[in-house]
């Protein structure tokens, strides 16, 4: 067997990475800042007074003054019932308290007279109640009389419809010729919405609800207009709750001017409710709060720890000529980024947040390889 012979491979001097970790550490210097916080919801346009006006009479529509998206004013004549019925009804009426005051008037002058006879017993007591009792019974029919006259006097204005408020008619339910009918509910003629002042009714998830409060303040869009932003205030939060599809949701309602009427009945308007609006706060990152100093090390250049003499609820750790100096601090709100911090901290302060690890490699140069040292199986050949 042929045997191949390799020279002497060269000893190679192999120096493995040795590997240093040091630690830097990061911190917040203190600016005041604004603090937000956000919870999102969506809602249905409704304008805050809308009002259904009818009829309390029965009769055929005669005129109708206005029609759809006509602005009215309170008071303004808007539609008319024939009055024809109603008038007759009304001199019916005056008619029957007519006669019934003139027998009123007769009855109480019979009764006096026999009130003062039966007084000196001229006549009997039989003849003295009968009296009596007509009289009763004419005051009543006249007292009838009258209501019935009054009664029959409001039905007659109540063919002159009038509008209620200042609005904008959204709906017309009746034409000219057509018969209302007043029965146990008010027969709708119209809706009249006022549009200049609208609301929002949003749906809040459940998980949110309990940062919604009364007063806060709002800016919402809707898909007609999807570069305008409109505001609005939290004017009410219902406990009353809805559930879909398994989730649970309760509204709130967010009330917004709308002088240009652009923001209509219906539409549907996508909420931002800023449950946190803080201007010009001292705050600082939440893993500040949350910062522990590490364990002096010999030769290291981090800063010292120097905390305080007593434990305290709250604390952070300052940077100060070179040192770590624990500081007690009075909360205020936060978002899910910075804590508010009212007491205990000044513009310029330099917050410890957390140590950063790094790595330094150090390599030492290998020594030349034998170019007769064979190559693993596989290896490129140079």
């Amino acid at each position: 067997m042929k045997k191949t012979i390799f020279p002497a491979a060269l000893l190679i001097a192999v120096t493995s990475c040795s590997e240093k970790t040091s630690f830097e550490l990061d911190t917040y210097t203190v600016e005041p800042t604004s603090l937000s916080e956000v919870v999102t919801a969506t809602g249905t346009m409704e304008s805050v007074t809308s009002v259904d006006v009818g009829t309390q009479v029965t009769g055929i529509i005669s005129n109708l003054y206005v029609d759809y998206n006509d602005e009215v004013t309170k008071g303004q004549l808007i539609a008319e019932i024939d009055k024809t019925v109603l008038q007759s009804e009304l001199q019916s009426a005056d008619a029957t308290l007519a006669s019934a005051k003139a027998t009123y008037e007769y009855t109480k002058s019979n009764f006096e007279r026999d009130k003062a006879l039966h007084a000196e017993k001229l006549i009997s007591h039989y003849e003295y109640q009968t009296s009596k009792k007509d009289y009763e019974v004419a005051k009543m029919a006249y007292e009838k009389g009258q209501a019935d006259r009054v009664r029959a006097a409001k039905n007659l204005t109540y063919a002159e419809i009038t509008s209620p408020i200042d609005g904008i008619v959204v709906s017309r339910e009746v034409e000219v010729g057509q018969t209302v009918v007043s029965n146990m509910s008010v027969a709708s003629l119209y809706v009249i919405a006022d549009l200049d002042h609208m609301q929002v009714v949003g749906a809040v998830d459940e998980a949110d609800i309990g940062q919604v409060k009364v007063g806060q303040h709002v800016t919402f869009t809707v898909d007609a207009y999807p570069d305008d932003t409109f505001t609005g205030t939290v004017t009410q939060v219902r406990i009353n709750p809805t559930t879909t599809n398994n989730v649970v949701t309760y509204e709130a309602i967010v009330s917004t001017t709308n002088p240009d009427h652009k923001l209509l009945p219906g539409m549907t308007a996508n909420l931002s409710i800023f449950t946190l609006e803080l201007e010009d706060a001292i705050a600082v990152p939440l893993k500040a709060l949350k910062f522990e100093p590490m364990v002096d090390e010999e030769g290291s250049d981090l800063p010292k720890p120097q905390p305080l003499k007593e434990p305290a609820k709250n604390s952070v750790w300052l940077v100060r000529d070179n040192k770590l100096v624990e500081t007690n601090v009075e909360l205020g709100m936060k978002n899910s980024v910075y804590q508010q911090i009212k007491s205990g901290l000044k513009k310029g302060d330099k917050v410890a947040l957390q140590y950063e690890e790094k790595q330094s490699k150090n390599k030492e140069p290998k020594a030349q390889e034998n170019p007769f040292m064979p190559k693993p199986p596989g290896a490129k050949k140079k």
